[in-house]
């Protein structure tokens, strides 16, 4: 472990570079890292530990927590020591600010992790699909024992309550309706209730009053891959990467899982069972896409026996697969290299340059059920929500407005 802090500094510095963090980025670490050893030089202090760490931050931001609303700058600084203190015990970045595990409490909460248990042993779900649902019931345990509620107190107005006590996205209160909707049918099933409190839980107009997904245009999307600097290793990798969102609009998961097996070089394919909706899809390995696998292979892919194509770069997780949020993170790099228009306030993630390129098909004329099939819905109604942000053809649908001869109307003909 090192101590030293000049040293540490140095070592997450070389860090940063390998990582290519934008200059900007760098120099506001490097300017807390700065403050932070001067401040133990005033102090006396020549070991860095976590603890230290931490006392600085107390005393320069108020706190050494990023769960915490906090400005931006300040939560950069305190990124950029928890960058040391999780480089110095695991060699590493920690990838993610770990999260405050909130647990159930209460007798509202009695039922809710066994609740949890039988949907992973007898439902199978998959783990990110329960912790999803864990955290709607957190905030609906914390609500009900905060009031001190029973679950034969819940009423239509007790939902609504807690509705309006929350700051939902419709998304989200959709989720939320959902998660709320089946474990109040469990506890009734397992015989907890006598009543289906279920009834409940109003229904939503979430799908008729779904948002419009974000797209780009073709010339924004070719701006993007221009804006890769394919030299690099990780230029290779992020080029193939965006490529594969881009070009055949797969999801982040599909991405970190493309495995070399997936490819028949002889026939030009290459066979995706989309890890979301277990859709098996054939692509044609185009040539962009080609030349740029084995481009990354020759030149760039760093040595492992790892079966996914695509593997990190950074030095503690060298050669292993890459986290899905990682995917997110390069086509947001990129998305502001090529400074495209307003990609802050949109949509900026590989789910953006999918629904791009459903966008931009449609507006080639490929019909719904091809574009479907490109994109692995299970069926075309899904597909159809693009129908809506083709204002082209939709133009071509308009309708020309009779004239109205009424009194009652100023442009009518027949009356003065």
């Amino acid at each position: 472990m090192v101590n030293n802090i000049q040293m540490l500094i140095s070592l997450c510095k070389q860090e940063l570079d390998s990582r290519e963090y934008s200059p900007k980025l760098k120099e506001n670490i490097q300017n807390t890292w700065l403050e932070l050893e001067t401040w133990m030089n005033g102090i006396g202090h020549e070991i860095f530990t976590e603890k230290v760490g931490f006392k600085f931050c107390d005393q320069t931001f108020g706190w050494h927590d990023l769960t915490r609303p906090i400005k931006q700058q300040d939560r950069i600084g305190l990124r950029a020591i928890r960058m040391l203190t999780s480089y110095q015990k695991d060699g590493d970045f920690e990838f993610r600010t770990p999260s405050v595990i909130r647990k159930f409490s209460g007798s509202t909460g009695k039922y809710m992790d066994r609740y949890l248990a039988y949907l992973q042993d007898d439902v199978e779900l998959k783990c990110s699909t329960i912790s999803n649902k864990r955290r709607y019931l957190v905030l609906f345990n914390e609500y009900m024992e905060a009031r001190k509620f029973e679950y034969f107190d819940i009423t239509v107005e007790l939902i609504a309550n807690f509705y309006q006590s929350q700051s939902f996205s419709l998304a989200s209160k959709h989720n939320c309706n959902s998660t709320l909707r089946l474990f109040l049918r469990y506890l009734f099933d397992i015989g907890v209730t006598v009543t289906d409190y279920s009834i409940c839980i109003m229904p939503d107009n979430y799908k008729k009053s779904r948002k419009l997904p974000t797209t780009y245009e073709e010339s924004e999307i070719k701006e993007l891959i221009q804006a890769i600097e394919r030299g690099s290793a990780i230029g290779k990798r992020d080029y193939l990467v965006i490529l594969l969102a881009a070009q055949y609009g797969w999801r982040a998961s599909d991405i970190v899982s493309f495995s070399f097996k997936q490819i028949n070089w002889d026939k030009n394919l290459i066979s995706l069972n989309q890890q979301k909706t277990n859709v098996s899809v054939n692509y044609p390995l185009i040539s962009s896409v080609g030349n740029a696998i084995i481009d990354y292979l020759k030149n760039g892919r760093p040595y492992t026996k790892a079966s996914e194509v695509i593997v990190s770069h950074e030095i503690s997780n060298k050669g292993k697969k890459l986290n899905k949020a990682t995917i997110h993170s390069i086509v947001s790099k990129y998305m502001r290299k090529a400074d495209i228009k307003n990609w802050e306030i949109k949509k900026h993630g590989p789910h953006s340059l999918r629904h791009s390129l459903a966008t931009n098909m449609l507006k080639r004329n490929i019909s719904i059920p091809i574009i479907s099939t490109v994109l692995g819905h299970q069926n075309t109604e899904s597909t159809k929500i693009y129908l809506s942000i083709d204002y082209d053809q939709l133009r071509k649908c308009s309708l020309s407005v009779p004239p109205v001869r009424s009194k009652y109307f100023h442009g009518g003909e027949d009356y003065e």
